[in-house]
């Protein structure tokens, strides 16, 4: 296995860069899960990932972060160094901690790294209010909503400092007016950092809203069957919807993802 790097020089323009990615899952029979995946993502870029359900997506992401070991291929990480990780995650199940208030929770992966308390809790008071969160520092999580636990993750992965954050459906479990509205407030926080964002979405218009370019991921095993340029400029908003280009491309998407849901499905079968 080719040894993951995270040296930066020379300067490169990508923040991952994936070649001939291969992961099996070894047990009773072995499941391929990634094949032969190629893929370039940008510094500072906003990147979705759509595809069938079960189909590795989850599987890739957690490679680009280093929480799975590849079984053969190159993955090159070209992210800016420091003591704290080069990627934070965010999971569909927010995984914020109810014995730590929301000023903890936020402040957690700073306190993972050392800093001091007085600058990581300046730090995360900070986040809180840009998440929309002000005057909840001192709140458990199991008093809020399932929306606002879900922005008190969202804000411990930016306050980290990590210059990567990858993120799995992490709002698929909202309600649709609880996700129209974090959907907005993630891009508005993104463009402010510019942080380079890789998420995995089932919706083709999260991705459109939300996207720079958009990964269309084959059935299982899963290959790069597409990378899409989303055309809309920013800042951008739901009012993208109204624009027939919209409309067109999400048709089109569908339409080329569903002959792998129904592989997938047959796969199953």
């Amino acid at each position: 296995m080719t040894e993951q790097s995270d040296v930066s020089e020379p300067e490169t323009e990508y923040a991952f860069e994936v070649e001939n990615l291969h992961k099996v899952f070894v047990g009773r029979s072995p499941v391929h899960a990634l094949v032969d995946v190629n893929l370039q993502l940008k510094k500072g870029s906003f990147t979705c990932i759509v595809g069938p359900s079960g189909c590795g997506k989850s599987t890739l992401l957690r490679v680009l972060g280093g929480l799975e070991a590849r079984t053969s291929g190159d993955l090159t990480v070209s992210l800016p160094t420091s003591n704290v990780p080069s990627s934070a995650f965010v999971f569909q199940e927010h995984g914020v901690f109810p014995w730590f208030t929301v000023l903890e929770n936020v402040a957690f992966g700073e306190r993972m790294a050392g800093v001091g308390k007085s600058q990581r809790e300046g730090n995360a008071r900070e986040w809180i209010r840009r998440a929309g969160l002000a005057g909840f520092e001192d709140v458990y999580p199991e008093q809020l909503s399932g929306g606002m636990r879900q922005r008190i993750a969202i804000a411990r992965a930016f306050a980290t400092g990590s210059p990567a954050l990858l993120m799995d459906e992490p709002l698929g479990a909202l309600d649709a007016q609880t996700r129209t509205l974090m959907q907005e407030q993630l891009v508005e926080l993104w463009e402010q950092e510019r942080k380079t964002v890789v998420l995995v979405t089932h919706s083709i218009e999260e991705a459109l809203l939300l996207g720079d370019e958009i990964v269309m991921m084959s059935a299982r095993p899963a290959r790069v069957k597409e990378v899409i340029s989303v055309p809309f400029g920013r800042p951008r908003g739901l009012d993208i919807e109204k624009d027939p280009r919209f409309t067109e491309m999400k048709t089109a998407i569908w339409e080329s993802m569903r002959d792998e849901v129904q592989a997938s499905m047959g796969a199953r079968s």
